[in-house]
């Protein structure tokens, strides 16, 4: 079984507000710990992680712990990063085991090729979103930025910044546009699956080229997605035990 979910943007709201959502993964996780194979981050852990050379953003330890016991026990963690926690460098995968993948990743499990990622790239399709995503990503800005500042001044700065973008209206456009371009990914790469975040609206639809699921939120719906022998299943934890939404064949 094959686990995937994202948009947790741990560090946004009030210090028990993010122990309850934290806690309610970790126990979503351990619910399914006898079954895992493989677990898929897909984005937006954090809602603003920027890690120092001696220094990484406190707090949410009780899930960093379970990834170091899952992959210490030889489950594999990979995690894409999204476009609120862009700036790692090595502490998840030095320090917890976890392979950390910039950009996008082709994977095949249960005889499925999945294309996964965290999405913003596809979303960005107009210039300056894409110029604007490219900036945040390119080495030499992000180590300005990393000197330049001190840390809890850099890290607050970056915090702020992600609770000002979430009080916005969400772009409505975004969901659909992801959908989009993941069935074109689905027409050119002769895929079975694509798998996003990003969108924040939980998504499984099968056409004819392939399935498209976007996990939603978790920090909001507590949804993610499940990969198995019978298919890609969309999910929510109800805190007790994970319920289906939807599911599709494989």
């Amino acid at each position: 079984m094959v686990l995937f979910v994202s948009d947790m943007h741990f560090g946004r709201g009030a210090r028990s507000a993010e122990r309850e959502k934290e806690a309610a993964l970790v126990e979503c996780l351990e619910a399914h710990a006898a079954e895992i194979d493989h677990l898929y981050l897909l984005g937006d852990v954090f809602d603003g992680y920027i890690e120092y050379r001696h220094l990484v953003p406190k707090g949410f330890i009780r899930f960093q712990g379970l990834l170091a016991r899952w992959t210490d026990q030889g489950i594999p963690v990979t995690y894409l990063l999204g476009n609120h926690d862009p700036w790692h460098q090595d502490h998840f995968s030095e320090e917890l085991g976890v392979r950390l993948v910039p950009e996008s990743v082709k994977a095949t499990h249960f005889g499925c090729c999945l294309h996964l990622e965290h999405g913003d790239g596809l979303a960005a399709t107009d210039p300056p979103r894409s110029w604007l995503r490219a900036l945040l990503r390119h080495p030499v800005p992000v180590w300005l930025y990393r000197t330049l500042l001190p840390a809890d001044l850099g890290l607050g700065l970056a915090r702020w910044v992600s609770r000002r973008l979430h009080a916005r209206t969400p772009d409505a456009a975004t969901p659909e546009c992801l959908r989009a371009q993941a069935h074109r990914l689905l027409q050119r790469d002769a895929l079975d699956g694509v798998i996003l975040g990003h969108g924040h609206v939980p998504a499984l639809d099968r056409g004819p080229d392939g399935a498209y699921l976007n996990t939603g939120t978790w920090y909001e719906r507590r949804t993610f997605a499940r990969l198995d022998g019978e298919g890609l299943r969309l999910q929510r934890w109800n805190g007790a035990r994970a319920q289906d939404i939807e599911s599709v064949p494989l």
